[in-house]
Order: C-alpha cells, then sequence, then structure tokens
C-alpha cells in the first residue's frame, strides 16, 4: 500500500514536470516564512536552470483572495492547499500547488485539467514532520536531476522545526538529508541542541538553553561558573569557544550536568522526555565556510527569517540562490537590526510586565510589535515565563487589513506529553470566525477585530484538565 501510494505522487511529480516543462509564462506565489521563501528559491533556481521566464512573488495567508488569474502557469509553494482557491481551479490557465500543510480539497480533487495540487496528505504522508514546501519543491526540481537542490530541502525542514520533536528528520526528509549527505552538501551530527553552533559563544548559547526556567537561565555569569565546574575552557586564547570547538568528551560532560538539571526542576511525568530536549540532530552545509551563520541550519533559518520579518525577502532569496557579495550583507545588516529589534521589545514586555496568566494559560497584548514578528517574540519570552503553559501572543495584522495576528509557543514538553496546539488553535480560531493551524509547539490564527477575549476565554477552556 505504501510503495502504491509513493508511486501515485511519483505520478504527479511526474505530471508537475511535464506542466513547468510547457510553460514560457510563469509566476511562482510562495510564503515567506523560511520554509517558503527557500521553497520559492528552489524553483526560481530550477527554472534559471531551465531557461524559463518567471517571477516570485512572496505573500502571507491573507493575500491569498487578492491574486488575479494572470499567467499561463501558476505556481503556489508552501501554501494553497489550506486556502480557498476556485478561480484557480477553474481558470483556463494552468495551477500547480506543491504544499504540505493540511488540505481543504480531496484528492479527487486535485487534479482537473490545467489544475494540480500536490500534497504529502492526500499519500499518508505526514507534511508537518515527514516534508516541508522546500521538500516539495525540491521533489520536483529532482524530476529535471537538479539533486544539487537537496540541502535546501534541508534548511527548508529545519526552518519549519520538522525535526523539534523528534530531534531528527523523519519520512521523505530523511531521504532528502541521504541524498544531500552522499552529495557531500551536509553534515548531519548528533549535537547538544543548542543555538547558535557556529557563531554564539557557549556561554551565552547556554543562556538562551531551553524553554525550562533553569539557574543558569538568561544568566551568563552562571553559565561561565557551570562551564568552570565542569572544567570546559570557555576560551581558546582570546577567542570565545562556541559550542563547534568542544571536543566529544566536553560535550557528554555538558549534557550529563544539563540532563541532571532539567530533571530536577521538571515534574516526574516529564523526566523521562528531558534527554530530548537536550540533544538531537544538526545539519551543517559543507559548501558554507566556518563559524558563519550560514554553515548550521538552523543559523542559516534564522538569517533567512530576518529578512522576512522585515519585509526584504529578495535578499533571502538571492542568498539562497548563491549570491555571497552584497545579497548577504544586506542579510548580515538585516539580522543585526532583527535582534536589536527583538532585544527592544523583549524588554518593552517585561518592564511593562504585559504578560497576564489564565488558569490554564498565558498571554501579552503586542500593540507595538510587528506582526511578522510576533511569533518569535513569543517563543522568545517563553523563557521568562511559566513554562508549565503555553503562551499567547496578539497584535494587529496591519497593512490595512483588519483583525488579529495570533502567535502561540509552547514548551516541547507540553507537545511529548501529547498536545497539539496547531490542531487546537485551527478549531478555536475557527469558532470565532478566524483560521489558523500549524504544529504542536508552534501555531497561529489571525482572528477579528474584537474577538480576542473570546478567542482566550475557549481556549483556555478547551485546555481544562490538559496542562
Amino acid at each position: 500500500m505504501i510503495n502504491a501510494q509513493r508511486n501515485s505522487m511519483d505520478t504527479a511529480f511526474s505530471k508537475a514536470h511535464e506542466m513547468v516543462k510547457n510553460a514560457d509564462d510563469i509566476k511562482i506565489y510562495t510564503h515567506i516564512d523560511c520554509d517558503g521563501v527557500t521553497a520559492g528559491a528552489v524553483l526560481s533556481s530550477t527554472l534559471d536552470t531551465l531557461g524559463k521566464d518567471h517571477e516570485v512573488e512572496f505573500i502571507s495567508l491573507d493575500r491569498m483572495e487578492d491574486i488575479e488569474v494572470e499567467n499561463e502557469l501558476t505556481i503556489f509553494s508552501d501554501l494553497g492547499s489550506g486556502q480557498c482557491i476556485n478561480k484557480f481551479c477553474t481558470s483556463n490557465s494552468k495551477t500547480l500547488i506543491l504544499d504540505h500543510h493540511t488540505p481543504i480539497r480531496k484528492p479527487e480533487n486535485s487534479i482537473n485539467n490545467g489544475f494540480l495540487e500536490i500534497n504529502p496528505h492526500f499519500y499518508n504522508i505526514d507534511g508537518s514532520q515527514e516534508i516541508s514546501g522546500g521538500g516539495m519543491t525540491y521533489l520536483l526540481a529532482k524530476t529535471f536531476g537538479f539533486n544539487e537542490l537537496s540541502w535546501m530541502g534541508i534548511l527548508s525542514a529545519v526552518g519549519d522545526m520538522q525535526n523539534n520533536l523528534t530531534g531528527k528528520m523523519e519520512g521523505l526528509n530523511r531521504e532528502i538529508l541521504r541524498e544531500s549527505v552522499e552529495q557531500n552538501l551536509v553534515d548531519s551530527t548528533n549535537d547538544l541542541a543548542l543555538y547558535g553552533r557556529q557563531t554564539r559563544p557557549l556561554f551565552i548559547a547556554l543562556s538562551y538553553f531551553g524553554d525550562v526556567n533553569l539557574p543558569i537561565t538568561n544568566n551568563k555569569t552562571e553559565c561561565l561558573l557551570l562551564l568552570d565546574k565542569l572544567g570546559i575552557p570557555s576560551k581558546n586564547g582570546k577567542k570565545y569557544r562556541t559550542l563547534c570547538d568542544l571536543s566529544n568528551e566536553e560535550k557528554s560532560k555538558l549534557f550529563s550536568e544539563l540532563v541532571r538539571m532539567l530533571s530536577r526542576e521538571v515534574p516526574s511525568k516529564y523526566v523521562r522526555y528531558v534527554p530530548k530536549l537536550i540533544s538531537g540532530d544538526s545539519y551543517e552545509f559543507l559548501n558554507e565556510t566556518e563559524y558563519s551563520p550560514l554553515r548550521d541550519a538552523s543559523e542559516f533559518s534564522t538569517a533567512v527569517n530576518a529578512c522576512s520579518r522585515h519585509k526584504r525577502h529578495e535578499v533571502a532569496l538571492k542568498v539562497l540562490k548563491g549570491d555571497r557579495g552584497m545579497a548577504l550583507e544586506d542579510m548580515d545588516d538585516l539580522a543585526k537590526e532583527h535582534r536589536r529589534y527583538l532585544a527592544q521589545k523583549m524588554s518593552w514586555i517585561q518592564e511593562e510586565d504585559r504578560i497576564i496568566p489564565m488558569s490554564n494559560l498565558q498571554y501579552f497584548n503586542g500593540s507595538e510589535i510587528k506582526s511578522e514578528v510576533v511569533g518569535t517574540i513569543t517563543g522568545m519570552i517563553l523563557s521568562y515565563s511559566d513554562w508549565k503553559k503555553p503562551i499567547i501572543g496578539f497584535t494587529e495584522i496591519g497593512d490595512g487589513k483588519e483583525g488579529l495576528k495570533v502567535s502561540l509557543r509552547c514548551s516541547r514538553l507540553l507537545a511529548y506529553n501529547g498536545i497539539h496546539f496547531g490542531n487546537m488553535i485551527r478549531k478555536v480560531a475557527q469558532k470565532v470566525g478566524g483560521t489558523g493551524g500549524g504544529h504542536s509547539v508552534a501555531c497561529g490564527a489571525y482572528i477579528p477585530p474584537g474577538t480576542a477575549d473570546k478567542f482566550l476565554e475557549i481556549f483556555n477552556e478547551s485546555l481544562n484538565g490538559m496542562i
């Protein structure tokens, strides 16, 4: 049965191959996050090599209704499956959807004259953990023999947090990883789950570790003392060491100590999940310079997101397609600006004591925060709040759109315990006239103006007995 489903998906990609091959006027609409931007880069790189004229436009989900049918072939990447696009289904123009989100159409409606939708869910493949939007576009590129783009499938999966729960690639993502490793494009190793393996001094990386408050959380002095106690030098000469500088023996010492610290802080029902919080597979792009933010997949994905959050998607697109000159300098500048903005808004939330607790969740009104960044800040503020409850951030959608953008983040421990907040937020948003969805630990919604209180009330009640 599994082989039959996979063969069926391969047949769909063969049809997509022919659609692209026979088109001369192509427009790509892709999502604005790391997965979407990378998916767009895979498609654009493919079309460049094929000599096809094309245009890439980055759009948010709330703008889908505004799109007009104008091109011979329209391709949607990392979006489209969850949106009503009837005008594309019935248009004389050809339409191709390459998405991994939960589809609203049934498989039998995914092929209709010039309309083709390829979604892993049609073939019993989990689109939240086994394949990303960038992975789906890579599978199309692969039909043209462009296997050298496989590394972008890994970047997409990491940017979409598909490895968060298990700490490794699963399903089709694992196949793409294997191809990348075989081509010497990616190196995969099990490592400590600290962000900033290549660029962040170890003691700083430790201070930001995890979403459970520890004595070292947000305390760089305690982190330096911990390293000294473990006999792990914090410097090589005058240069602070990063995680990638540590020996396996040093990493083993640090792993054991973090397990001990976390096990003392969490309720007994969560202790068995502690090792999964501390270690997981890391991915290095071997064609990138060591100690650069592009070498590590997590850091690269953050750099792409920094461009997106400041609406400079074209900068990330150029870097992804190989520009290591002016575009990379622009990306570095945007990353610095992004960090400054995040620090400023984090201080605003903390100084104003804006986190409001409810019985089963906590929230803040981020009225001064850009909608593109509220999810990032919601995740960061989790380490300053009660990790045992999910935290929700609200802000105005902006750009002339009415309504609120909602972002939810939670500790992975809650997801390990069986709660899928992406499914929950979708149902709650629908009850107040909005839309939502996402992953178990990171998700979001768009809701109408004036519905925040009702949204919070329903969500809080729906968590009774679960938290």
